[in-house]
């Protein structure tokens, strides 16, 4: 991927800081949000892409170039007992105006929100991981973080399967829950239907 037609244009003006979220839907374990700020001296790496798209290890490699400058990026989280308290869109939301460094950036977030940000300059975008570089980049960095810290708790919370399935309902993940009861990291507002 390279730069959107858009992207090009705005970095006439400003630096592009582009948002995204990783971890919306599933039943355990924290939402991540990622912000990644391009200049007109940013690399650009041909093979960044919308995260969903990549193999993980694509994900690693692009995570470690993507990371070099870490004034480039942000990444700030929510845990599962602040979604119980404040519901997931709300955590989102608060998680990307905390990602902002340089509220003079123009703002690129992945997605559609109601209620406005705190930013100066902003704008949405539908599937903006999949088209533009700036989202894609910041889509990488909170899946590759996000994933990490999943593997992580899996050996401190042990036959849930955090290593396969990230803390998303797959079936084995819902068998261990009727199972084992849920631990501290999954979300209470999520998981009512199973338990």
């Amino acid at each position: 991927m390279t730069l959107s037609q858009k992207e090009k244009t705005l970095l006439n003006n400003f630096n592009i800081t582009g948002i995204d979220e990783v971890g919306r839907g599933p039943l355990a374990g924290p939402v991540f949000v990622a912000s990644y700020t391009i200049t007109k001296n940013t690399p650009i790496y041909d093979l960044v892409n919308d995260s969903k798209k990549l193999s993980e290890k694509k994900r690693d490699y692009l995570y470690s170039l993507l990371t070099e400058d870490p004034d480039s990026y942000k990444v700030v989280y929510k845990d599962a007992h602040v979604i119980d308290n404040i519901g997931i869109v709300k955590s989102i939301k608060i998680s990307m105006e905390e990602s902002i460094e340089f509220n003079d950036n123009y703002i690129l977030i992945d997605g559609i929100f109601k209620d406005k940000f705190n930013f100066k300059n902003y704008e949405t975008v539908i599937k903006g991981d999949s088209t533009h570089y700036s989202i894609a980049a910041a889509s990488i960095i909170a899946k590759v973080e996000r994933d990490k810290l999943m593997e992580k708790l899996d050996g401190k919370y042990p036959g849930y399967y955090f290593k396969n399935n990230k803390g998303y309902g797959t079936k084995e993940h819902i068998e261990s829950i009727i199972k084992n009861g849920p631990c501290e990291i999954h979300r209470q507002t999520f998981i009512s239907n199973f338990i």
